[in-house]
């Protein structure tokens, strides 16, 4: 049976030389390399056999074969995440990343952070999202300050303290929505669009229990 492990070593190679070659974490690696490799990326499949210098025919051979999954140990769950801000309030005029804002860190899987983003946490207060979102959830935010399509997304209003709302950017309109029925959506046309700025995108929801 074809041995990723071994065949790294052959070529000389460090998990995260490989790692770097591939576009994921060290850990990933690890985790590949003990036989977890169900559903693998195919961007990453040929990445990966390029780099072990094999066919992609390879791993297609070995995700149909049974393998032993060796749980990870703490140095590679360490490894695999990184310390993301939990923040108190999102204002207007107060950065996300300011040291009086921050409430702690939340450890989070690094391969879901893209590069060349801002993210943070943020506690959702209320009843407006709900059953989506309860009270106490914290989301991941990723900063950004356009939406491309329909999304669940913080929002400021007016220069108030961010909200979590679902948004729709039209031409001509922005509409927040709330799903729980009972508080009905808020649309800004035309120059009260102005009055909404776009924090971030929720790419991730935590519930607190």
């Amino acid at each position: 049976m074809f041995d990723l492990k071994q065949r790294r070593i052959e070529l000389g190679l460090t998990m995260l030389e490989v790692a770097k070659l591939v576009g994921v974490s060290e850990a990933t690696i690890s985790r590949y390399e003990s036989g977890n490799i169900k559903n693998m990326r195919k961007d990453r499949i040929a990445k990966y056999a390029s780099a072990l210098k094999v066919p992609p025919s390879t791993f297609l051979e070995l995700e149909d074969k049974p393998t032993q999954v060796k749980p990870m140990t703490a140095t590679e769950i360490r490894m695999s995440t990184v310390p993301v801000p939990l923040v108190g309030r999102v204002a207007a005029g107060l950065s996300c990343h300011a040291e009086d804002n921050i409430e702690g860190y939340i450890l989070t899987d690094s391969e879901i952070l893209h590069e060349g983003y801002d993210y943070f946490w943020l506690t959702v207060t209320g009843d407006s999202m709900e059953p989506e979102l309860h009270d106490g959830d914290r989301v991941l935010v990723r900063e950004q300050e356009t939406l491309d399509s329909e999304c669940i997304a913080v929002v400021r209003i007016d220069g108030e303290d961010g909200v979590v709302k679902k948004v729709r950017i039209d031409r001509d309109k922005i509409t927040l929505t709330s799903v729980n029925p009972y508080y009905p959506p808020r649309i800004f046309e035309r120059e009260e669009m102005t009055n909404v700025a776009v924090v971030g995108k929720v790419v991730q929801s935590q519930r607190i229990y």
